[in-house]
């Protein structure tokens, strides 16, 4: 009996430590999952341009935009109109919006987005002439041309539409060709240095530590809770070192943190939100306000006589009244309460405020109100 015993508690053991061990394996994350090398970061492009060919949906004459566009890249091959002589809706002024990555060669494509800026009705149909796109500094990086794809579409008839998505945006999947490519430096002044997402000095203290295991010859500093700084030599390949250390794998620190979100009635807790201990009581108002609209007439119109010839002895006008009545009802429902035990979790609280039904908006207020009251421990972000 002895044996079993000490055998039962081995196996309960050995199963608890392999148990911890794929936690903590799959709690470690690459480093490129939460932190990016300075200096490889994605550029904003926009640009404004025309969409052609749409079957009478275009941009009216209301648009000035349209109209002295439409002159102006008419005049680009010496087409000379007046501005009363362009009454046509194929055409609607757009902005083309993209992103720019990081490490493009000029010649290579991306895509990009369109939206009316006019009365456009829809884009279905159309082609977008050729339209440059700049970034903040002024330059010309790409150049945007080709038909339009839009995921939507609006039809209508003596009045009646039917409209599916917005057919006033689009895009075009490798419409833009790069013309400039993007300096992108990744040492500077021998340095290297790795950037987190989320700044935190624990996990900034734990990159440093683990870049400092792998690799024992560099000089690594941390420069704040979000920077880490490598000292990188002459003679080393800097795509092969940034492939190693962007595999490392790392835990990093979270922040407890609650996310509710009032207009979907959405609340996200990670599991390590803990609340002290607490007692909540709510109860709610309902105010219900109806207004009935009677109709006061005198029995002198059923004579059928004008109410301009009509008049009281003191001479005013007799008219037909709408009198509103108003009625207000209140209902008090009856306070309910619920006690939450040190240590509980979130899920724990939304449990028990389940069990008295308690809506998600009025949770999202209780929410607050504990984390107010100094019993929430985490980061309550509303959105």
């Amino acid at each position: 009996m002895i044996f079993f015993n000490s055998k039962l508690l081995f196996i309960i053991a050995y199963l608890l430590l392999s148990s911890l061990l794929v936690t903590n394996a799959n709690a470690s994350v690459r480093l490129k999952e939460f932190a990016r090398v300075e200096g490889v970061r994605d550029n904003a492009l926009v640009g404004y341009g025309l969409v052609a060919g749409l079957a009478g949906t275009g941009d009216t004459r209301r648009s000035d935009a349209t109209v002295q566009s439409i002159i102006n890249t008419l005049a680009r091959f010496n087409v000379i109109v007046d501005e009363r002589d362009i009454s046509s809706r194929n055409v609607a002024a757009v902005m083309v919006t993209a992103t720019l990555p990081s490490f493009v060669q000029s010649g290579d494509k991306i895509d990009i987005n369109i939206a009316s800026v006019g009365d456009a009705r829809s884009l279905i149909g159309g082609t977008l002439l050729m339209t440059p796109l700049t970034a903040a500094n002024g330059r010309i990086y790409a150049l945007a041309q080709g038909p339009v794809s839009v995921g939507g579409y609006a039809y209508g008839a003596n009045g009646n539409v039917i409209q599916k998505n917005h057919p006033t945006v689009g895009v075009i999947a490798n419409g833009a060709t790069v013309e400039r490519e993007v300096e992108t430096h990744l040492v500077e002044s021998g340095k290297l240095s790795v950037l987190l997402s989320e700044p935190d000095f624990t996990t900034a203290a734990r990159v440093k530590e683990a870049l400092s295991e792998n690799f024992p010859n560099l000089v690594i500093s941390t420069q704040h809770a979000g920077k880490i700084n490598i000292q990188i030599p002459h003679s080393t390949d800097v795509v092969d070192l940034i492939a190693k250390i962007e595999n490392i794998s790392i835990t990093p620190d979270l922040i407890a943190r609650i996310v509710v979100n009032e207009r979907t009635g959405t609340v996200v807790s990670g599991g390590n939100v803990r609340l002290d201990a607490v007692s909540i009581s709510h109860g709610n108002i309902e105010l219900n306000i109806s207004t009935d609209y009677a109709v006061s007439q005198p029995n002198i119109f059923a004579l059928g006589l004008e109410e301009s010839n009509i008049a009281d002895h003191d001479g005013n006008g007799i008219s037909t009244v709408v009198i509103p009545q108003t009625n207000l009802s209140v209902r008090e429902q009856s306070l309910a309460s619920v006690s939450i035990p040190s240590g509980s979790t979130v899920n724990d609280l939304v449990r028990a405020l389940k069990q008295i039904n308690v809506s998600t908006r009025d949770m999202i207020a209780i929410l607050q109100a504990v984390k107010s009251a100094g019993a929430l421990h985490a980061q309550l972000v509303v959105k």
